[in-house]
Parts: structure tokens; C-alpha cells; sequence
């Protein structure tokens, strides 16, 4: 980091806290009681406080990560600064936890957009540092910065741990991916999404060593037809099938090994992967999540991706390859027909945003769901021409990923899509300054909307006089 860079990010860090500190003080004096999902929590983190460790609110379907790093943050500065009573793990301190963790966040954003753009690295340093800032305020992972939940948390070991593989550290990488699985399990799915990366790099390898040794075929990107996925699948199977280059990857990759071993053992010893309440965490073959997530990213990603030049290729591939593209609206189309779950919450929860997302959107008519189908097409397509500049066998360690973290979820939530999100984002081209700002101004504007709606338009149910508040 240079050292003018080095000085306009700390300010920009020194910053960050103090606009958060100021809105966590704003949350916390409009909602002084847990909320929602904290309701489960804050009393279970209060327990680990007391010491009491063998206490377990049945109702939390995730491990305690969350719990255990809270008390290893707040006992040594409750002891340093000599506070006593209540605010000791109160619910204000417990939610500054969530602070510290959105500062790590964007310094591991600033790391992995320098690490993942050398290449530009002659470029501006504005470039680099607002696109951090920017990720880093990302609507529905800035919104939970300032409640107790897991994202702000899980999502900061899965940078750290992705970053560390990236430097080669493949060690760290997992013990930082097992404490990412302690916060939220499915984030075993990024875990091995950091061993994918290794894989597709030694693929990528073998790929230009087979290209060069045939005179008659390039190691240029494969055509997007059958001839090309029989030509990608049989290089797989010959490279995974290969002694010495699977004992290579093994003597790399063990320890990401080791920790989908040790998962395996606890689903195994657990009955499942979920803790607690499994009544409404069921796992289900839910194919239209993927067409939600790619929806998703292509609205977030707009300011910094969609241009006329974009568009016009869109146009030529559906001009150069008109039948792929309505098979695949053929198979959009059978699979929302067929593969449709609805989780009970989604249609009665009206305190969410997907509750009007679905209503007025998807539920606006019966056939509203299927004439989204073209839609899903163009966000896919936009998805794989944003990342066109990634290596083919990166990006299908990406596609197997994303399909894994979305696709078996039955309730549709934004909050699953943070982490794809991130690291779809992370590995596009650099946007350029004016689309950075346009970026920020954009999640900026969500965050103020947000923020508004859920500290100024409280409402009732009816029968309750319980606050209820919007929220993503």
C-alpha cells in the first residue's frame, strides 16, 4: 500500500466507524430490545457471558460462533475499561461486535480488490479504495451491521479465508473456513470454493501444457457447444483420474480436505446440518433460487456493468445462437414449473422485503412466475459476460458453488446471497470512477431507505402490541 493510499484509507476506515457508531446508536435507542432473529441470540450469547456453556436455546439452527467470539471480544474490554452490570453482553454491546466485524470487512475487501486486480494496479488508487468502500456498504450486509446477527461475522471469515488462499496460505485458509462453518454451517460451501480455486488453477495449468502439446488445438476458450463440454468433461475425467496429478493437488489441498472431513463427521454425529429447530430449515431442490440470486446481481451490479456495448452483445449471441438460447428458457420454464418451493414464512412474514418482492412480483398473477423466465436468461447471461475475463475452469468452481449455497434453500432470503454476491462483484474488471460513485450512490440511497423504514415506519399486527419493523 502506498503510503498517500495507506493514509486516504485509514482516514476512510476511521470514517466508516464513526458514521456506523453513530447509526448503531441510532438502532439501538429506537429498538432497545432484541429484534426478530436476536430474540434467539442475544439471551444465548448473554449465557455464554455468565459462563453458563452447556445451555442451549433449541430454537438456534446455527453453531456458536457468533456466541464464543462475542464473549472473546467484550469480556477483555469490559475488563480493561471497568464496566460493571447490565451493559456487560446488553444487547447495544453485543451489536457493536457487528461493528468491529464491518471494519474487518472493508480492509478485506480493500486486500482482495488489490490481490485480485494487479494487473491494475498502475491505476488509480481512488479506483481501488472506493470500490472497497462501496462492497463494503453493500445493502443487505451493511443493514445487519447494526442488529446481532451472523452475516456481518460469517461473511468476514470467508474474506479472510479466501484471501488467505489467494496469498497461498492454505492452512490458515481452512482453520479460517472452519470458523466461518461456526457461525453459519453452509459456509462450508465457500470453504470449498477456496479449494475449487486451487483446483481450477492447477486445471487451468494442464490445460495450456495439453494445448501446447497439440499442434492442432489451442488452449484457447472452449466453444460454448456439445463438442466443447464433451471436450472440457474429458479433460477432467483424465486429469482427475491422473495419479501424479491428484497426488499434487492432495499434497496442496489437505487441509481444505481435512475440514470437509471433520464437517462430514459432524453431520454424521448430528443427524444433519442443522442444530436446532429443523422444522423450517429443510433442504429442497428449489432450482428457481439460482434465477433469484442472478435477478439479484444483475440489479446490484447494473451501475457498474450494464452499458450499450453489453447490451448489443447480448443481441449478437441471441442472433449467432437462437436455439441455445430458447432451450434455455425451456429449461428456465420446466424448472419453475416443477422445482417451485414456497417456504410458509415467505408468504407470512410481511415484516421482510422478499414478502412484497414475491407478492407483487412473482404472485402478481399465475402466469407472472413463467413470463419472468426471459428475465432469468439475460441476469444469467449478464452473470457469465461479467466474469468473462476469469479462467472457464474458475468459473464453473464458482457456478457449482453458487448452485450449492442457493438452490437447496427452500425460504427465500437475501441474506443467502451476500457472500456470491461479494464474490462476484470482487472478480469483475475494475469499474471505472464514475461507475464506482454511481455504485455507491446507489447502495447508499438503499441504506437511507432502509434504515428509514425500519426506525421510522414501525406498525402492529393485529392482536399485538409488539413492534414490528421492515427489514431485508
Amino acid at each position: 500500500m502506498e503510503r498517500f493510499e495507506g493514509y486516504v484509507f485509514t482516514a476512510l476506515c476511521s470514517t466508516n466507524l464513526l458514521v456506523s457508531c453513530l447509526l448503531l446508536s441510532t438502532v439501538t435507542r429506537e429498538q432497545r430490545e432484541p429484534y426478530m432473529d436476536e430474540v434467539f441470540h442475544v439471551p444465548q450469547a448473554q449465557k455464554y457471558c455468565q459462563g453458563r456453556f452447556n445451555e442451549w436455546d433449541p430454537m438456534i439452527t446455527t453453531l456458536p460462533g457468533l456466541y464464543l467470539v462475542s464473549v472473546g471480544v467484550i469480556k477483555p474490554l469490559v475488563w480493561l475499561a471497568g464496566l460493571r452490570g447490565g451493559v456487560v453482553c446488553s444487547t447495544a454491546m453485543l451489536r457493536f461486535v457487528n461493528l468491529l466485524f464491518n471494519g474487518g470487512n472493508l480492509y478485506l475487501l480493500y486486500l482482495l480488490t488489490c490481490k485480485l486486480h494487479l494487473r491494475e494496479k498502475s491505476k488509480s488508487a481512488s479506483r481501488r479504495v472506493l470500490s472497497a468502500l462501496s462492497l463494503s456498504t453493500f445493502p443487505v450486509l451493511y443493514f445487519f451491521n447494526f442488529l446481532y446477527y451472523t452475516d456481518a461475522g460469517s461473511t468476514f471469515f470467508i474474506l479472510f479465508a479466501y484471501l488467505m488462499t489467494l496469498y497461498g496460505c492454505h492452512k490458515a485458509s481452512a482453520l479460517l473456513g472452519v470458523c466461518a462453518v461456526l457461525f453459519r454451517q453452509t459456509n462450508v460451501v465457500w470453504v470449498a470454493f477456496c479449494a475449487g480455486t486451487l483446483l481450477a488453477g492447477q486445471l487451468d495449468e494442464a490445460w495450456r501444457t495439453d494445448g501446447a502439446k497439440k499442434r492442432d488445438e489451442r488452449a484457447s476458450p472452449v466453444p460454448l457447444s456439445l463438442a466443447g463440454a464433451r471436450r472440457v468433461t474429458r479433460f477432467l475425467l483424465d486429469f482427475l483420474v491422473s495419479p501424479p496429478r491428484a497426488k499434487a493437488l492432495l499434497l496442496v489441498a489437505w487441509p481444505y480436505a481435512a475440514a470437509g472431513a471433520g464437517f462430514l463427521a459432524f453431520v454424521a454425529l448430528n443427524g444433519g446440518i442443522v442444530v436446532g429447530d429443523r422444522s423450517s430449515h429443510e433442504a429442497c431442490l428449489n432450482a428457481p433460487q439460482l434465477f433469484y440470486f442472478l435477478s439479484f446481481a444483475l440489479v446490484f451490479s447494473l451501475p457498474a456493468t450494464l452499458c450499450r456495448h453489453r447490451l448489443l452483445r447480448f443481441l449478437q449471441a441471441l442472433r449467432r445462437k437462437p436455439l441455445l438460447f430458447l432451450l434455455l428458457a425451456a429449461a428456465g420454464l420446466l424448472l419453475v414449473w416443477n422445482f417451485t418451493h414456497v417456504h410458509k414464512y415467505l408468504l407470512a412474514d410481511n415484516r421482510h422485503y422478499t414478502f412484497y418482492a414475491w407478492q407483487r412480483v412473482v404472485q402478481r398473477h399465475p402466469l407472472a412466475r413463467y413470463l419472468l423466465v426471459p428475465a432469468y436468461v439475460f441476469a444469467g447471461w449478464h452473470f457469465l459476460d461479467a466474469l468473462r475475463s476469469r479462467s472457464l475452469f474458475w468459473t464453473l468452481a464458482l457456478l457449482v458453488c453458487v448452485l450449492a449455497a442457493t438452490v437447496p434453500q427452500r425460504l427465500l432470503e437475501f441474506r443467502y446471497f451476500i457472500v456470491p454476491y461479494l464474490v462476484f462483484r470482487l472478480h469483475m474488471p475494475l469499474p471505472s470512477l464514475p461507475r464506482l460513485l454511481l455504485e455507491l450512490a446507489l447502495h447508499a440511497a438503499v441504506n437511507a431507505a432502509t434504515l428509514y423504514l425500519f426506525l421510522a415506519r414501525p406498525f402492529l399486527w393485529p392482536g399485538s402490541e409488539d413492534t414490528q419493523r421492515f427489514m431485508w
